[in-house]
This record gives structure tokens, C-alpha cells and sequence, in this order.
């Protein structure tokens, strides 16, 4: 079945833009759109979508103060905050009131629709930049968030790849094996094992090849 969206925001264009985006893929389908913060709480509420994609600046209520009316309905809908700000404070408090997504207007359609899928299929999604800025450096799980905002903080931890590693599986992707990965990096054959090693342990997967497909699939590498 197709993923069910309603987009909530009080600019007409962008939302007609993004329905435009969101009509050429045949897993998606948007069924409602609101223009204010009350209007996107009564249609979420009634039409039960399965994502709200949800502005944070509109008139009547805020993004923030109806993921909270949502929150207290125990709706089910999964929330993804898509504005302009940037700032820690927003995301937090999007998260802590059960959002599921945060993402930028200026990303490209292929993170919204990605952002989408993943989001409906249970995952938490963070655009890459601000989960770097505000979760990377923390040595603890961040507080007075949601427990879905705390596990998706553990899975970065305990998965987050190291930019030296990103470029074996790059060179993985283009088919090279560990000498020609050595070579190419400057490294030795050793250090490209331990590499290997490392990413094995941190996608819990136990091959070249079953790695390749977990970045592929997560778009963290391209076959590009």
C-alpha cells in the first residue's frame, strides 16, 4: 500500500510543489493539505495519514504546538518537521513532542522522499548536517526527547561510520579490492582490513558485499 501524506503549510506553491514531487512516485500518496497550524491538526486527526509533513511557522498554531495537540491524541500519524530553521532548539522540540523527521526546505527531493520512507517504516530521520551538529558530539543520550529520538541517537553512535571508512566502502562500490583500496587511499593492505573490520562491527553485517548493500540502501555511498 502507498504511503499516505498530508502536507501542512501556509505557503500554496510550496505545497503544490511538493505534491507535484511527492505524485511521481507510485509508493506515496498525498491525500490532504492544510494552510494553517489548526487545519493541519483537524485533517491529521480525522484522515489519520500515515506521515504529516509539517511546517513549523503557520498561522493559528505552530508545527511545534500541534505535534503537541498530536501527541496527546495519541495519533499515530509519523511527524516530519520540514522548514527553514536550523536551530538545535527547534529540532529538540520537535523531537520531544514525537516528531519522527526534521529535514530543511532547500534539501533535495530525493532526501523528502527518502525522509518519507523511512520515517514510515519506523526509523527516525535527522537531516545528516543538524543530527551531526547536535547528536555527534554528545557522549550520552540527549534528555526530555522522545524514547524514539534516544534510539535513534544509539543507532548513530554505535553505527557512525568515520570519513576514512567511507571512502573503502566508496572504493568498494566501484568494485576495487583490498589492494587496489590500499593503493588508492595511500594506506596499507593491514590498515584496509581494520577498516573492513570496523565496518562490519558497526553495521552488524559480516561481509564486503552485505555492507556494500547496507550504505547503498541507506544512500550513504552511490554506485556513481
Amino acid at each position: 500500500m502507498a504511503v499516505t501524506v498530508v502536507i501542512a503549510d501556509d505557503h500554496a506553491l510550496l505545497r503544490q510543489g511538493i505534491r507535484r514531487v511527492l505524485t511521481m512516485e507510485d509508493d506515496i500518496k498525498v491525500i490532504g493539505e492544510a494552510a494553517d497550524g489548526q487545519e493541519a491538526l483537524a485533517r491529521t486527526l480525522v484522515m489519520q495519514p500515515d506521515v504529516l509533513l509539517l511546517d513549523i511557522n503557520m498561522p493559528e498554531l505552530n508545527g511545534i504546538e500541534v505535534a503537541k495537540a498530536l501527541q496527546s491524541a495519541k495519533c499515530t500519524t509519523k511527524i516530519i518537521a520540514l522548514t527553514i530553521h536550523d536551530s538545535d532548539s527547534y529540532v529538540l522540540e520537535m523531537l520531544k513532542y514525537g516528531a519522527a523527521g526534521y529535514i530543511l526546505k532547500d534539501v533535495e527531493p530525493s532526501i523528502l522522499i527518502g525522509a518519507i520512507r523511512s520515517v514510515n517504516d519506523g526509523d527516525t530521520f535527522i537531516y545528516p548536517s543538524l543530527y551531526e551538529r547536535i547528536f555527534g558530539g554528545e557522549d550520552v543520550a540527549p534528555e526530555n526527547v522522545t524514547e524514539q529520538a534516544q534510539a535513534m541517537w544509539r543507532r548513530g553512535r554505535a553505527f557512525r561510520l568515520t570519513s576514512r571508512e567511507i571512502d573503502v566502502l566508496r572504493c568498494i562500490a566501484k568494485g576495487f579490492g583490498n589492494h587496489d583500496i590500499a593503493k588508492t587511499l595511500g594506506v596499507s593492505d593491514k590498515t584496509v582490513k581494520n577498516h573492513l573490520t570496523n565496518i562490519f562491527r558497526k553495521l552488524n553485517v559480516s561481509d564486503r558485499t552485505q555492507a556494500l548493500v547496507y550504505v547503498l540502501k541507506k544512500k550513504i555511498v552511490s554506485l556513481e
